[in-house]
């Protein structure tokens, strides 16, 4: 996720004004009355609510014996917080810049306790929690009038529990920790007014909170290390204390075609299994594909009023990958289970519904998503390694939000040009396939979840996304 980083920065730099020449031209209408320019200097303070992925990697010699597993526990669930920050708006030659500072802090659900290892003679679980998280960082963006596009980063903390047990020889031990994890915390977002001193943000944020070893008293004591990487996306309101008063003028036209390309990244919670049902071995664990998705959406708007309403449809490239879960001894020369997964492309058709406050777009959607599938185990057992690989396309569904505004590359752009800024959840159902593993038969199954957080620009044909005085 932290490449997408990237994307919102160059986005912030096409926020910047246009000059009047690269306007197009436009019948004589009265004009309205001129408005204040927007500044987002002074304090606020405002409420988030959110869905957080965790992508934390254990590792765990359970035996002593190099017998290393390697698999992801996601803690998954929603939270809810409030911020505080100050914000200071200056000129430059790309435009207004903002420098602010932000501190924040939330109470979360995020927990994970679903990964299982039940080895006949052993079983094994694992599970993470995190109660509450919060960060303090600084603010840089460029403000094109009520909308700033921002990067973000600074210190992070979280109350992380982590525990296991093990049921071996008729025994269960069992190993639990609690501590408040310090890291650091990068990310990106759009903030625009809503009217008075309200504004709205969606913000997309990555924890890193450090690497940590325990040892755990299981069949054996064996150290558990375990990376904290958790992923972040969240919408906030803020109420600007001080600040002058925005009056939105009137709603932007968005109807009609329009065309255009997006950029992000992805990160998947894909629960999996792994079955041998006949020397009873039942696995069940985490794949977390993550990388890039880059591709092309096209759609429609209609308007009534302020209120607008959709179709778009994409369909992109992805990157997204897991090649370390390796489930089983994982001895080398041992019995073997590694698995890579992929997710090499996928698309949405969706409506949106959205409400224009002046130039700026806030907008829902969902609808179908479908997907390329790629499942690849390396086995090893006593016929020697083989190599099992699965490929399906499935259908399922997306829901998401996300922010549209003109979008003018320092000048270079005219005004049929927006940049949008969204997160999608994308689940893609489930697949099984059967294969022997040795001379055992087995089942494998994966169900394939993903959040993508992205920016997009796009090209309406019919008509400038100005405001229709």
């Amino acid at each position: 996720m932290k490449k997408y980083l990237l994307a919102t920065a160059l986005v912030g730099l096409g926020s910047a004004p246009t000059i009047a020449a690269d306007l197009a031209a436009r019948p004589y209408t009265k004009a309205p009355a001129l408005a204040a320019v927007y500044d987002w200097t002074g304090f606020y303070i405002g409420v988030n609510a959110g869905v957080g992925l965790g992508r934390d990697r254990f590792q765990h010699d359970f035996l002593g014996v190099g017998s290393v597993y390697s698999f992801y526990v996601s803690p998954q669930g929603g939270f809810a917080g409030g911020q505080v920050g100050y914000n200071w708006q200056t000129g430059s030659v790309l435009g207004p810049i903002v420098f602010g500072v932000e501190a924040d802090i939330q109470g979360a659900g995020l927990s994970d306790d679903r990964t299982t290892f039940n080895e006949a003679v052993v079983l094994r679980n694992y599970n993470q929690k995190l109660d509450w998280f919060g960060t303090a960082r600084g603010r840089i963006g460029i403000a094109n009038g009520p909308v700033l596009s921002y990067v973000t980063a600074g210190f992070a903390y979280a109350n992380v529990k982590t525990s296991a047990s093990a049921t071996f020889g008729g025994v269960t031990n069992t190993f639990s920790n609690e501590r408040t994890q310090g890291g650091w915390v990068v990310g990106s977002g759009v903030e625009a007014a809503l009217g008075g001193n309200w504004t709205g943000k969606i913000e997309y944020l990555y924890l890193n909170l450090g690497n940590k070893s325990d040892i755990a008293a299981l069949a054996a004591a064996t150290p558990i290390n375990t990376e904290l990487r958790e992923n972040i996306f969240r919408v906030g309101l803020n109420y600007r204390i001080g600040g002058r008063a925005y009056a939105p003028v009137a709603a932007a036209n968005w109807a009609g075609f329009y065309l255009g390309g997006n950029f992000g990244s992805g990160t998947g919670r894909d629960r999996s299994t792994l079955n041998l049902p006949a020397v009873g071995f039942f696995q069940a664990f985490n794949l977390a594909p993550d990388g890039i998705n880059g591709g092309v959406q096209a759609g429609y708007n209609w308007q009534a009023a302020n209120w607008v309403f959709g179709l778009e449809a994409d369909i992109q490239g992805s990157t997204q990958q897991d090649n370390k879960t390796c489930v089983l001894s994982c001895i080398p020369g041992g019995v073997t289970a590694a698995y890579d997964a992929t997710l090499p492309w996928f698309g949405t058709v969706r409506g949106r519904l959205g409400y224009s406050v002046g130039s700026t777009l806030f907008y829902a959607t969902g609808g179908l998503a479908y997907g390329s599938i790629k499942t690849k185990i390396d086995t090893n057992s006593f016929v020697g390694p083989v190599t099992q690989s699965f490929s399906h396309t499935n259908t399922g569904w997306t829901a998401g939000a996300g922010i549209e505004t003109p979008f003018t590359l320092l000048g270079l752009l005219g005004p049929n040009w927006t940049t949008k800024t969204e997160y999608l959840y994308v689940d893609l159902g489930s697949t099984s396939d059967s294969f022997v593993f040795g001379a055992v038969p087995a089942t494998t199954t994966r169900s394939v979840t993903e959040h993508v957080f992205r920016t997009g620009i796009n090209y309406h044909f019919n008509s400038p996304v100005v405001a229709k005085y």
